[in-house]
Formats: structure tokens, C-alpha cells, sequence
């Protein structure tokens, strides 16, 4: 097996300027977004109160997988991550179908956050179409992604920041009217009231879960970042425990409360439940100052999915899996002409808002799962043989271990295999699976005839990735 050092040589040209707090916010400004502030709706609407229940299970798989990825990551930090990964330790085809898959599912995952964008202007804005919202928005992300990594990671720490102080502004508040105020109509009687604690049954928490594993999806955003961090090992590490220790509280703290000030029927899917839990509340201006709040953490998630999307169309290309010319860094070591090609999301987004702005949200969310919880499921895969292939070539004792090995990771591995399944039998998320196989088909064929290395001959991978490095070279303007 070649070095895995020939891959991080080969992606070289990015510039290692993100700090370990920056790398903690642009986890947090991930995976506290849409999925927290507009998604949790669509959950309750599911899985009624135990909806908590679906966000725990979620908070889970979400731990066992950032377990697997910082103890591959602190071994190897380069921007491919996940992708590199699965290229080195199962098998080439492995490493360009899981790139593609995550590739696409971001794509589209960043068209859900301006779509939501759309939708929360329209609280102040309703006759300005949605989609008027998504041009200029996406603008200004797109140039702030041009710029350098150190402006994407200072907006987003301040982008991540002002989410976190509303997050827990709106626990502090919650907690006030839960146990101090108590108005009629607020209590913990709302979790069992309008059929009980679990009103669709058990089924409709397990689709909860479904919904809460796109809530966290963008955490593994840490491990691709790492390749361009000052201190990688460090601040994996510490970006990896404190992430999750956050988002845990966040989303089962804010969910637990606003369950208990809303009832989950009134919960609705035509706007944030943050904000109709301060129209409840009744502070004044409460409910545009949520708003806003939410608004930023649509703007934060989509910025950080423009960057991660931008780095692994940039490892593919170095890899000889992609035209060349994406594998360009500029002057300030942007990937320019990969950002520009990972802007299709927000097209699709647009043509959506303007051809069924009632159900993009919706639609995007499910056709964009697929390569979500692909990805998730093939971290755990490669997880196994990266542990296996390492205690196997005899390599020094792993600076970060993840527990429970290989127990905890089969059981990771399971419990995505069984939640993408499940999507076929909803009528919400069908879409998830019936648009997602002929897609990995597809991938499967592509590389079968244009990628694989034919026995005995050269990989034309090998020599398009050695031209992709040379052209890289030269600065994209």
C-alpha cells in the first residue's frame, strides 16, 4: 500500500491558517443551522414530543462518528479527509464515489440553507419573492469564500458566535416561563397532552432520527478542515469534544423547552418554532430578534457548506477525478474554480423557490440526504479497515483513540445502514433513496470505465493527478 503522506502531498497548496477555536465554530456553524432552527419543525411534526428521543439517538450517532473521524484525522489531516480516507484504506473507487456522494449531498444541503434564507425574510418581507433573497445572499457568501481561509474562518467564528449567545439566551428565557412565569397553556403537560408523549408511535420517532442526523450533518466538517489548520492534532482534538458537548445541550435543551412553551401540534412547517415560541412569549420584538438569529444561522451554515464542498471537489480534482483546473489554488490559496463549480446548489435552490417555493425546503432536504447519510455510513466502513490496516503495518500507537473499537463503530455502521433504509419507506423521504442509488450507481459506472486501474498498465488517475498538481501551480484568477 503507497504512503498515505503521497495523498497530502498531492493536495498541497492550501493555507494552514484556521485557529482551533476557528475549527470549533465552523463545526458548531455547520451543524447549528437550518437543521436546529427550521428542521426541528419538520421533526416534531413527525415524532410529535418524542422528538427528544429522535434528537438523543441522532446526539449518538453523531458522537461514535466524530470518534471514528478525529482518530483518523489526528493521524492524517489533509483537506480529503473522509474521502482520502476511504481512497487509502479500502480502495480507490471507495475514495471518488464518497467524495461525489458528499460533494453532491453538500451541494444541495447549501441550496436547503438559502432556501430557508428565503423563508425568513418573508416573515418581514412577504411580497419580495423568495428567490430575490437567494441571489443576494449567495453573493455575499460566495465573496467572502473568494477571499482567503482566514475571512471565511473569522466570519463564521462571528457568524457562530452570535448563534451560540442566542442559543443560550433563548434556554435562559425558556427556562424563565417554564419554571418561573408558567402562562396558561406552558408546561410540561404539552408533552403528553394532543396523543401523548409518542403521538405517531414509534415509527414516528424513528423518522425523527432521520431528520436529526441532517440536523447534525456538517460536524464531520472538522476533519476537512484539519488540512488547513496551524495545529491540527490539537485542534481536532479539541474542536472534536467540545463540538459535541455543545451541540448535545443545544439541540436537547432548546428542543425540551420549546416543547414545553408549544404545543408540538402548533409546532407548523411554514416557519421557524423559535420564533413561535417568542410570539408566544410576547417580549416585544422578540420574535424578529429570533428571527435574525435564525436568518444568521442559515447564512453560517451555508457559508461553512461552500467551503467544504469548495475542498473536496479541490481533492478530487488533485486526485485525477476532476478536470484539472479545479485543483487550482489562487494567490490566497483559495480553490477559485472549485468554489465557483460548488455554487450549483444555489441555482437549483433558485429555479426551485421560483417553480415551488412552498416545497423546495422539503425537497431539497430529501433528495440531499442520501449522500449525507452514504457518507456517515462510509466513515464508520472505513473507520474499520483504517484501525485493522494501522495495528497490522505496525505504526506507533494512534495520539487519539476512539473507544469501544470495533463494537461502537458496527454499532455507528448499523445505525445509518438502518436509518437510510428507512427512508424508503416514508413518503416524505422516499425520494432519499430513489434518487440517491441510480446517482451511486451512476458514480460506480463512471469510475468503473474512465478511473479504474487496468491490470498491469498505469492508472490514468495517477497521471491526470500529477498534472492536476503541476497546473495547480499556477494561480486561478
Amino acid at each position: 500500500m503507497p504512503a498515505f503522506e503521497d495523498i497530502v502531498q498531492r493536495e498541497a497548496g492550501l493555507q494552514q491558517q484556521l485557529s482551533a477555536g476557528q475549527m470549533t465554530m465552523i463545526a458548531i456553524g455547520g451543524a447549528v443551522g437550518t437543521g436546529l432552527f427550521l428542521g426541528s419543525g419538520f421533526a416534531i411534526g413527525f415524532a410529535g414530543p418524542s422528538v427528544l428521543i429522535s434528537y438523543a439517538i441522532g446526539a449518538v450517532i453523531s458522537l461514535l462518528l466524530m470518534g471514528c473521524l478525529a482518530e483518523m484525522t489526528v493521524a492524517h489531516p489533509t483537506s480529503g479527509s473522509f474521502g482520502a480516507y476511504a481512497e487509502h484504506y479500502i480502495a480507490p473507487w471507495a475514495g471518488f464515489v464518497v467524495r461525489y456522494a458528499y460533494w453532491a449531498c453538500v451541494v444541495l444541503a447549501v441550496g436547503t440553507e438559502v432556501t430557508a434564507v428565503g423563508l425568513y425574510m418573508g416573515y418581514w418581507f412577504p411580497e419580495v419573492p423568495r428567490w430575490a433573497w437567494v441571489v443576494i445572499f449567495s453573493g455575499a457568501l460566495i465573496g467572502v469564500n473568494m477571499m482567503s481561509v482566514k475571512a471565511f474562518g473569522a466570519v463564521e467564528y462571528s457568524f457562530s458566535m452570535i448563534k451560540i449567545i442566542a442559543i443560550v439566551a433563548f434556554i435562559v428565557v425558556g427556562a424563565w416561563v417554564v419554571f418561573g412565569t408558567r402562562p396558561a397553556g406552558v408546561g410540561f403537560a404539552n408533552y403528553v397532552n394532543n396523543g401523548g408523549f409518542f403521538p405517531n408511535g414509534l415509527w414516528g420517532t424513528w423518522v425523527g432520527v432521520i431528520i436529526a442526523i441532517f440536523s447534525y450533518l456538517s460536524i464531520e466538517m472538522i476533519a476537512v478542515a484539519a488540512g488547513e489548520a496551524k495545529d491540527p492534532q490539537r485542534a481536532v482534538t479539541s474542536a472534536f469534544r467540545s463540538t459535541m458537548v455543545r451541540l448535545v445541550v443545544f439541540y436537547l435543551a432548546t428542543i425540551a423547552l420549546m416543547l414545553a412553551i408549544v404545543p408540538w401540534s402548533a409546532a407548523g412547517k411554514d416557519g421557524s418554532p423559535f420564533v413561535k415560541v417568542m410570539e408566544i412569549i410576547g417580549l416585544p420584538g422578540a420574535a424578529s430578534v429570533v428571527n435574525f438569529v435564525v436568518l444568521v444561522a442559515a447564512l453560517s451554515a451555508m457559508n461553512s457548506q461552500l467551503y467544504i464542498t469548495t475542498r473536496m471537489m479541490f481533492s478530487l480534482s488533485r486526485a485525477g477525478h476532476a478536470p484539472a483546473v479545479l485543483g487550482r489554488v489562487n494567490s490566497r490559496g483559495v480553490p477559485l474554480p472549485a468554489l465557483l463549480l460548488s455554487c450549483l446548489g444555489i441555482a437549483v435552490a433558485t429555479l426551485f423557490n421560483i417553480i415551488n417555493p412552498e416545497q423546495s425546503f422539503m425537497l431539497m432536504m430529501a433528495v440531499a440526504m442520501f449522500g449525507a447519510m452514504f457518507t456517515w455510513f462510509m466513515i464508520f466502513v472505513t473507520h474499520l479497515f483504517f484501525r485493522i490496516h494501522w495495528v497490522r503495518q505496525g505504526n506507533k500507537p494512534l495520539a487519539f483513540r476512539m473507544w469501544g473499537f470495533p463494537v461502537l463503530t458496527l454499532l455507528g455502521a448499523a445505525l445509518m445502514l438502518a436509518a437510510l433504509v428507512s427512508t424508503l419507506f416514508t413518503d416524505v423521504f422516499r425520494l432519499t433513496v430513489l434518487t440517491g442509488l441510480p446517482f451511486l450507481l451512476l458514480l460506480a459506472a463512471i469510475y468503473a470505465i474512465w478511473y479504474r486501474k487496468p491490470a498491469g498498465q498505469t492508472a490514468p488517475q495517477t497521471q491526470t493527478s500529477a498534472q492536476a498538481q503541476a497546473q495547480a501551480q499556477v494561480p486561478a484568477r
